[in-house]
Formats: C-alpha cells, sequence, structure tokens
C-alpha cells in the first residue's frame, strides 16, 4: 500500500495516491474482465502488449480517480515495495499519464488524511461514468472471478477442504456438492471442453495465464464465457460458474486434467 503523502499529477490537480496495480497480460484486474484485451475495453484503454499501470487515489477535494500510466515497471517496482513492506514514493511523470479515470475499479480500504472522505467526482469533472467494484453480495461475471482470484490466493486453505476420494476417475465429482445437483457436473464438462479446445485455438490474451507455486508447479488460471478455473499443474482444478452462484467446484485429477493443465501452461501467459 503507497504512502499517503505519495502525489502525481492528474488534470492538474495532485492525486494523492492510495495503492496502484498492474494492467498486463500477464496480470490484470480480473474484475475487469475474462481477458487482457476485454479488461482493457472496460476502461476505454488500446490493449498494449505492454500493458498499463493503474494508480488509484484521491485529489485534493478527496474524489476518487484511477491515473492510467504507460511506465509499467514504475508500477511494479512500487507494489513489489509496498508487498516486502517498505516505503516507495509512487510519482510517475506526467508524460506518462495516458488518462485519468473517474472512481476506482476496485474497492480501496484506505483514505487519504486531510481531504474530504472518498466520493466519486461530479458529472462535470468525470467526462464519463465512474469505476466503481462490483456490488458485494450479489453475483456474476466480476463475483466468479474474483472468486477465483480469493481461491488462487488461498490455495492450500481450499485445497484442504476436499477429499480425494469424492472424486470419480472421469476428472469431475463423484458426489455432487450439497444442493448443486447434476447441473454443475454438466457445467463442469463443458468448463472443461472449453477449455481444451483452447489448446487447439488460443482465445483472447489473457484468458489462460500461469504464475509461480511451490515446488516445480505453477498456479493455472484460465477464463472462458460464465465460467472460471484455478488449478496447480500438480493437483486438481477449482471452476465457478455464472449460473451457481457462490458455488466452488472441485475437479479431480483423474486421467485427462494433468494433461490438459500441461498444455494449458505452455500456451499461458507467463510473468516476465
Amino acid at each position: 500500500m503507497a504512502g499517503t503523502d505519495d502525489a502525481v499529477a492528474a488534470d492538474d490537480d495532485a492525486l494523492y495516491v492510495l495503492t496502484a496495480v498492474l494492467l498486463t497480460p500477464a496480470k490484470f484486474p480480473s474484475v475487469l474482465g475474462d481477458d487482457y484485451p476485454e479488461a482493457c475495453a472496460t476502461l476505454d484503454l488500446a490493449p498494449l502488449a505492454a500493458g498499463y499501470g493503474l494508480v488509484l487515489g484521491q485529489d485534493g477535494e478527496g474524489a476518487r480517480w484511477t491515473v492510467v500510466v504507460d511506465d509499467v515497471s514504475l508500477v511494479a517496482v512500487a507494489i513489489a515495495s509496498w508487498d516486502c513492506g517498505m516505503e516507495y514514493d509512487l510519482s510517475p511523470d506526467e508524460r506518462t499519464v495516458v488518462a485519468a479515470l473517474p472512481g476506482w475499479p476496485l474497492a480501496v480500504a484506505v483514505a487519504a488524511p486531510g481531504v474530504p472522505a472518498p466520493h466519486d467526482p461530479g458529472p462535470d469533472d468525470a467526462g464519463r461514468p465512474p469505476l466503481a467494484p462490483p456490488e458485494a453480495g450479489a453475483w456474476g461475471p466480476a463475483q466468479r472471478r474474483l472468486g477465483a482470484d480469493e481461491i488462487a490466493l488461498q490455495w492450500a486453505a481450499w485445497r484442504g477442504q476436499i477429499d480425494d476420494g469424492d472424486f470419480a476417475t472421469d476428472g469431475t465429482q463423484e458426489t455432487p456438492p450439497a444442493d448443486a445437483g447434476a447441473a454443475p457436473l454438466t457445467g463442469v464438462r463443458r468448463v472443461l471442453a472449453e477449455a481444451r479446445a483452447y489448446v487447439d485455438t488460443p482465445p483472447p490474451l489473457g484468458r489462460v495465464r500461469s504464475a509461480f507455486a511451490s515446488g516445480d508447479a505453477r498456479t493455472l488460471r484460465a477464463d472462458g464465457p460464465g465460467w472460471s478455473l484455478v488449478a496447480r499443474t500438480d493437483d486438481i482444478a477449482f471452476v465457478l460458474l455464472d449460473e451457481e452462484p457462490g458455488e466452488v467446484l472441485p475437479v479431480g485429477r483423474g486421467p485427462e486434467l494433468p494433461s490438459l493443465l500441461e498444455a494449458l501452461d505452455k500456451m499461458a501467459v507467463r510473468p516476465s
């Protein structure tokens, strides 16, 4: 998290930086879309290969702004420093500012001191509807993707809830979760079929991403129309579906999942 004394210029006003995130093919806020081009389109940005940094903060009147910069390396260094508990003055040069968008696409739990409480800019200042995080308690594509993010971050906790004896040998559950019925199993099979199709026909950039995991394994993330998949290349997978609100459906390794995960990992976008 940035120090709130940090400031960058945005539309001739100081921006007190609260946090920042990357928007690149390998790492982007999944709340914005199933893939990198879709995430960029949500912010009216061209899907540049190098990506962007998103700097979230408040102006002197407390209004929320998301400043888009093309200095990806600077933002990446700042994020890495904050993650290590170090201070870092994130002050992008004005020449790197691509756009200043009203609102925040993500929930931010802190606010800048000495300015009014966070609020959206007025319509005369904004020029477009303000960005906002998805509604809590609702369920849809954004919440489904955020759920997959949480599983990827807390893999050990989710994996510890699964008994390998619950899986059939074909790579899907033998016994559906409570109240789920047969429909989720049909959905899971559809997801696996669509994921296999990605191997032969590459999807839009960022639909399949690979990140570090413990040992020699990788954490895989794949998304598609109405579904998200999170997996470890040496373990099982979890599926989330738009049509099954809040359900997390585990997929056993079986005879087919290992080869699918290996193939997806080979084609996945990886952090540079």
